[in-house]
């Protein structure tokens, strides 16, 4: 599961993440579900008010002092891993595996994106 908290200042939070509006730019495609049960794997994400209850903390801020650039999509099955080779890939969202290779997060099969 993937709980996330926003955090308001940059120094409370785990990873700065910044927000793009086109997949050829992002690191990460996330898609954001409403409730606990439905965040699964690290492209599956809820965003909890209460810091407690979350696993990772973020802060939002520009591209040029990000850690990970994340592309808000609409689908479950677009969500994952653009760029296999991210550092944080393996500390914060390890599962969040790229349905273009095959290593979907089950259920179902996925579509090839082409760039």
């Amino acid at each position: 599961m993937t709980r996330i908290y926003q955090s308001p200042t940059m120094g409370d939070a785990q990873v700065r993440v910044a927000v793009v509006s086109s997949i050829g730019q992002a690191d990460l495609l996330v898609h954001r579900v409403g409730n606990w049960g439905l965040a699964r794997g690290g492209a599956l994400w809820y965003f909890t008010r209460n810091k407690q209850d979350a696993q990772v903390y973020i802060y939002v801020c520009t591209l040029g002092m990000a850690q990970l650039r994340v592309c808000f999509v609409s689908t479950y099955g677009q969500a994952g891993w653009i760029n296999t080779d991210h550092p944080l890939g393996t500390r914060f969202f390890r599962d969040a595996k790229r349905l273009l290779h095959g290593e979907g997060l089950g259920g179902g099969t996925a579509i090839g994106i082409r760039y």
